[in-house]
């Protein structure tokens, strides 16, 4: 305990005996000085006695990495609504370049008391990033949920789309029209739901006793010109259907296809990953595996809650089942490129 004081106290710039007062619930400090001593205990990772508890923000922050990929707007219509109907406060965190940090967001939260943290499509999906905020915030006993699936090492609640069975879908797809020369656009190497959808195809590639090599599986970053990129190999490897992590990864492919003079999906078949916005609407309307953001969206907030209010949360990760639909960016194979 004492350590505890003099600690709080030299990060605050206060006395102990003040620091005691706040700790004990007695008068005589003032509001700025209460919550910067409350903020100090949460910021070096001590628990706060059990009187000043209920004294955290109904503030939820909602950390994403972007907004351009339609479904983290949509994601984040559910979330915020939920919480809303249930007293809470979304607070939307979005990652843009040169600005905040999820390390630097999850400072920011702490020092407003937030109740908890929501995450999508962060840090924690890549094995190899960085996870120290993410440690804080068990060593704060925070509630947290991730959304989709995370590196091992981190133990937090998670609702997820199940990758493995999306796979299998899109796989499946390509092979009931021909297809046999599959290929696959995949986020970074240390991507975790990349790396499980990518187990699960050669899976069922070896299933179908038909090839999944190294060459046919790209890495990019997740956006269109991370896809664009990285297809002009795939192609020139007679690959005839592709399936990608995303669907700004698919509409990449599409513009690398047409730019090489081919066409989707008479010459290659594009198989997408969301069923964001509008991809009814591209040409040609892609055909892509739907992930049930409406539901792992309402699971993530009852996750949160439950944590808040102190109730049980499993520990197993909740997977939710995706959907194939069917569009026009797939067809039979007609011929393999050379």
């Amino acid at each position: 305990m004492t350590r505890r004081l003099a600690e709080v106290a030299k990060k605050v710039g206060v006395s102990e005996a003040t620091v005691s007062r706040v700790l004990n619930d007695k008068p005589g400090v003032s509001d700025a000085t209460r919550a910067a001593v409350l903020t100090a205990l949460d910021v070096l990772g001590y628990e706060r006695p059990t009187q000043l508890r209920g004294e955290r923000a109904r503030l939820v922050g909602l950390v994403l990495p972007e907004l351009g990929n339609p479904i983290f707007p949509a994601l984040a219509e559910v979330v915020g609504g939920a919480l809303a109907q249930r007293g809470f406060t979304p607070v939307l965190c979005t990652l843009t370049p040169g600005g905040l940090s999820e390390a630097d967001y999850v400072e920011m939260l702490l020092q407003q008391q937030a109740s908890g943290v929501i995450f999508a499509g962060g840090l924690y999906a890549e094995a190899d990033a960085p996870h120290d905020h993410y440690h804080r915030l068990q060593d704060v006993r925070l509630p947290v949920v991730l959304v989709n699936a995370a590196s091992e090492k981190l133990s937090f609640p998670q609702a997820s789309t199940d990758d493995a069975v999306a796979a299998e879908q899109a796989f499946a797809h390509l092979l009931s029209l021909g297809h046999e020369r599959i290929g696959m656009v995949l986020g970074p190497e240390d991507h975790v739901p990349s790396n499980r959808k990518l187990a699960a195809a050669r899976a069922a590639a070896e299933r179908a006793g038909v090839d999944l090599p190294g060459a046919w599986v790209r890495r990019s970053m997740f956006s269109l010109e991370g896809g664009q990129a990285v297809t002009g190999r795939l192609i020139r490897d007679g690959v005839t259907g592709v399936i990608c992590a995303s669907d700004p990864l698919a509409l990449g492919v599409i513009r690398a296809v047409r730019r090489l003079g081919m066409a989707v999906p008479d010459d290659v078949s594009v198989v997408g990953y969301d069923d964001s916005a509008f991809m009814n609407c591209v040409n040609p309307p892609l055909t892509t595996v739907r992930q049930p953001i409406e539901s792992i969206g309402r699971a993530a907030v009852t996750l949160l809650v439950s944590q808040v209010e102190g109730g049980p949360v499993a520990a197993e990760e909740l997977l939710y089942e995706p959907e194939l639909v069917v569009r026009a960016s797939t067809a039979r194979v007609r011929t393999a490129h050379a």
